[in-house]
Formats: structure tokens, C-alpha cells, sequence
């Protein structure tokens, strides 16, 4: 039998969109903010010659630098000052997440509520400041070394040009991470996602009409074109079935007395997420096996030459379609997908809380059992997780890596790009659900307490 709050969220739809004020002031302030974020991507740092840096970044767009500039919407491509994008923070975040599993001061900081987790948030914040420095002023450095045939890429070298660099990054990067917060807060979805997720939804149209423009140049055949968009599109739809995936443990609670009254008990359940990691495992794997592709590339730029044989012949056998990079990938995304499984979520808390509030699953004891039990389901799920993101992520590269297709269309239309783009529409499009769902029950209040209030309490009112 349906729920009355079951039916009311199946008849919830658009319509009730335009009643709905809150909801649209928080649309407009969400697309307004995102609007502010893709101006400066197109801002220029200064001292940087852009036509020397485009044709540098052509010859090192194959390595972490094409990944990163996608998930910047190509602000790194025109070294832009939010460049850094807010990839610094992110990874102060995981840095702080996995702190937070070894160190038991950050643990018990967790467990302290609301307080705690400012006090976690503002140590992230400090940690990304020192991330972003580092990486600023690593970018400032490899500027002044870089050179496009006699045209050097900065204009003015010297410790003038780091400061006002490493100023400007810095403050790109601080600037939209305080721009998340408020999409988070007075938007509608995660901020720091959104960003992202603009970023890369910002360079798929560019890659999609290279394409078309490579197939009427008869460089690719048409046929290539649309086998690309079907891959995509089952890719988007696997992405869609797998990330909504959960096994659900049923959970009984006793009876209990609440006063002079028995509370009969009632059962819930403990979704267990088929991809618990998300997007980080893709993200991290992506970034360590492009490491010496990027390495091999700068060292060439910086010596004139192929740079040393052993990194050479290292970057040839992980170059796109190769076995070992793919062999390599896949492990790396297995690995991770358990490591970080591992961090977000403990099964042994989670029996704790059952065991406090009187919750069990039927046919195991409460406390370490329930968490073994846990542990035994989630890694199983986790093992069906982990080899869905690592077919996700290569089968769209490795169709791409063995066609005419450039490789530098791999990171923009690849499985990791659609993953987070997915994901992140998914979530967002949730949570206007949930705030249309919320203003219906408003409505529904209204009403109830309007026709609640009878004639004789009306008088008695106005009297």
C-alpha cells in the first residue's frame, strides 16, 4: 500500500515550479554565480604571452595539463587566473578526510557535530591556501622556462612576475572556493561540484563540433562521429542506472514505552551505495598515470631535446590505447575505489549507532558481528563498484585512443568527464525535486490548518 508522502512525491512535477519562490531565487543566484566563474576563465594572468603559451601548451596538453584544463573549462589553456581551479581544495578535502581516519584528534573532532566540522572546514581552508601556493608558484616557475621557438612565454621573468602570480592564483582559487560555499548555501546543489561540473559541460561543444569539423574535412568518417555519441549515450545511461544502484540491509527496532504507551516497532533500511567512492578513484588514477607523460614533456621543453631515454620509452608504453596504460588504469581505479570506500564509510561506527538506538538486522547480533556483516556486504557491492567505474572510464578512451580521433578530445568526451557530469546533474536535479516536494507539503499544511480551524473557533478568535 502507497504511503500518503509516496504519492505526494510521485505527483510532484514542473508545474508547481512557477509557485515555487525560493526555489527560483536559488536557481538564478546558482546560474548568476556560475556565470561569475566562467568570466574568469577567459582573464588572462599578466605577463603571459597567450599566443606563446597556447602553442607551449598544444606539445603538453596530452598530460595532466589536458586533464586539468578540462576540469577548469580551459582556463589553463589560456592561463587564466582561476587556472588552479578549485582542484586545490579538493584535494586539501581528501587530504583532511583521510587525516581525519588516522588522526584521533580530527576524529573526535568529526564527532562533535556542527562545531567540529567548522572547525575541520576551516583547516581545509588553510590547507588549500598552502596547496595553492605550492602549485602557483611550481606554475610561475615552469612560465619563465618555457619557450615557443625564440618567443618566451613570459614576457618579464623574475621575482616580480612569481609574487603577482602566485597572488592572483592563489586568489582565483580562494575566491571559488568561497564562491562553492555560497552556491552551496544560497544556490541549489554542491558548489565546488558545480564548478566543476561547469567546466567540463563548457568544453564538450567545442569537442563535439572538432569532431564534425574533422569529419567534414574527411579526416574521420561520419559513421566514427555517431558511434562516438551512441558510446557516449550508453555510457550516460549506464552511468545513470549504476549511480542509483544500492543495496538496502533492513534494519528492525524493538518495541518500546514511550509513558503509559507501547510503541510498536518499525523497520527501516541502510542503503549501501554501489559506487560509495563517486567520481575520486577516475580523478586519482587519471592524475598518477599521466605523471610521466607530463614529466617527459616539461623535461623536453626545458632541455630542447626528447628528454632522458628510460622516461621516454616509460611515456610510449603509457600512451593512450597501449595495453600497459590500460592494464595500469584499470588497477588504479579498483584500488582506489576500495581505498576510499574504506575512508567515507565505517562499518563499525555505523553498527555503534545501530546498537544505540536499538536497531539490528534481523538474524546477527548487534555490535561486531553487525559490522563484520556490514563490512562483508560493502565490500562485495564494492568489487561490482569499482569494475563498473573502470569499464566506464575505459571503453570511451579506448574507442577513441584506437580511431583517428585526436587524443585531446579523450578527456572531455572520456568516461571520467561524463561521470562527473552525470553525477553531479543527478544530485542537483534531486534536489530541486526535494525543494518542490518540500514547498507542496507547505501548501498542504495551509490548507489542513485552514480547514481545521472551525466556525466556533473563528468567533472565539474575533472576540
Amino acid at each position: 500500500m502507497v504511503s500518503a508522502a509516496e504519492q505526494l512525491a510521485q505527483n510532484v512535477n514542473f508545474s508547481a515550479f512557477g509557485k515555487a519562490q525560493d526555489l527560483q531565487r536559488r536557481i538564478w543566484f546558482t546560474l548568476g554565480a556560475l556565470i561569475v566563474y566562467r568570466f574568469g576563465t577567459f582573464i588572462p594572468i599578466p605577463g603571459v604571452n597567450p599566443e606563446a603559451f597556447a602553442e607551449t601548451f598544444q606539445r603538453s596538453s596530452q598530460g595532466i595539463l589536458g586533464l586539468f584544463n578540462t576540469f577548469a573549462g580551459g582556463a589553463v589553456e589560456r592561463m587564466a587566473i582561476f587556472a588552479l581551479n578549485i582542484m586545490p581544495y579538493i584535494s586539501a578535502s581528501i587530504i583532511m578526510q583521510l587525516m581525519s581516519s588516522v588522526n584521533k584528534q580530527l576524529e573526535q573532532l568529526k564527532k562533535e557535530g556542527e562545531q567540529g566540522r567548522k572547525t575541520i572546514n576551516q583547516y581545509t581552508r588553510y590547507l588549500t591556501v598552502l596547496l595553492a601556493t605550492v602549485q602557483a608558484y611550481g606554475i610561475s616557475v615552469g612560465l619563465e622556462s618555457m619557450q615557443a621557438g625564440q618567443l618566451a612565454v613570459v614576457t618579464d621573468p623574475g621575482w616580480f612576475f612569481r609574487i603577482s602570480t602566485v597572488i592572483t592564483l592563489v586568489g582565483g582559487t580562494v575566491f571559488l572556493m568561497w564562491l562553492g560555499e555560497q552556491i552551496t548555501q544560497r544556490g541549489i546543489g554542491n558548489g565546488i561540484s558545480l564548478i566543476i561540473f561547469a567546466g567540463i559541460v563548457a568544453g564538450m561543444p567545442s569537442a563535439l563540433a572538432g569532431l564534425f569539423e574533422l569529419s567534414r574535412q574527411g579526416s574521420i568518417s561520419i559513421m566514427l562521429v555517431f558511434g562516438v555519441l551512441l558510446l557516449m549515450a550508453v555510457v550516460v545511461l549506464c552511468i545513470v542506472f549504476m549511480e542509483r544502484a544500492q543495496r538496502r540491509l533492513l534494519i528492525q527496532y524493538p518495541k518500546r514505552q514511550v509513558g503509559n504507551q507501547m510503541m510498536q516497532g518499525n523497520a527501516s533500511h541502510l542503503p549501501l551505495k554501489l559506487n560509495s567512492a563517486g567520481v575520486i578513484p577516475p580523478i586519482f588514477a587519471s592524475s598518477l598515470l599521466l605523471l610521466p607523460t607530463t614529466a617527459a614533456q616539461f623535461t623536453a621543453g626545458q632541455t630542447g631535446s626528447g628528454g632522458p631515454d628510460w622516461l621516454t620509452y616509460i611515456t610510449s608504453l603509457l600512451g593512450y590505447g597501449q595495453p600497459l596504460h590500460m592494464a595500469i588504469y584499470a588497477a588504479l581505479i579498483i584500488f582506489f575505489a576500495f581505498f576510499y570506500t574504506a575512508v567515507v564509510f565505517n562499518p563499525q561506527e555505523t553498527a555503534d549507532n545501530l546498537r544505540k538506538y536499538g536497531g539490528y538486522i534481523p538474524g546477527i547480533r548487534p555490535g561486531a558481528k553487525t559490522a563484520e556483516y556490514i563490512d562483508y556486504v560493502l565490500t562485495r557491492i564494492t568489487v561490482v563498484g569499482a569494475f563498473y567505474l573502470a569499464a566506464v572510464c575505459l571503453l570511451p578512451e579506448l574507442m577513441i585512443a584506437n580511431s583517428p580521433i585526436p587524443s585531446t578530445f579523450a578527456a572531455v568526451l572520456g568516461g571520467t568527464s561524463l561521470l562527473i557530469a552525470v553525477s553531479v546533474t543527478m544530485d542537483t536535479v534531486a534536489q530541486v525535486q526535494s525543494h518542490l516536494l518540500a514547498h507542496q507539503y507547505e501548501g498542504l499544511i495551509k490548507k489542513a490548518q485552514l480547514k481545521g480551524a472551525s466556525p466556533t473557533s473563528r468567533r472565539g478568535k474575533r472576540r
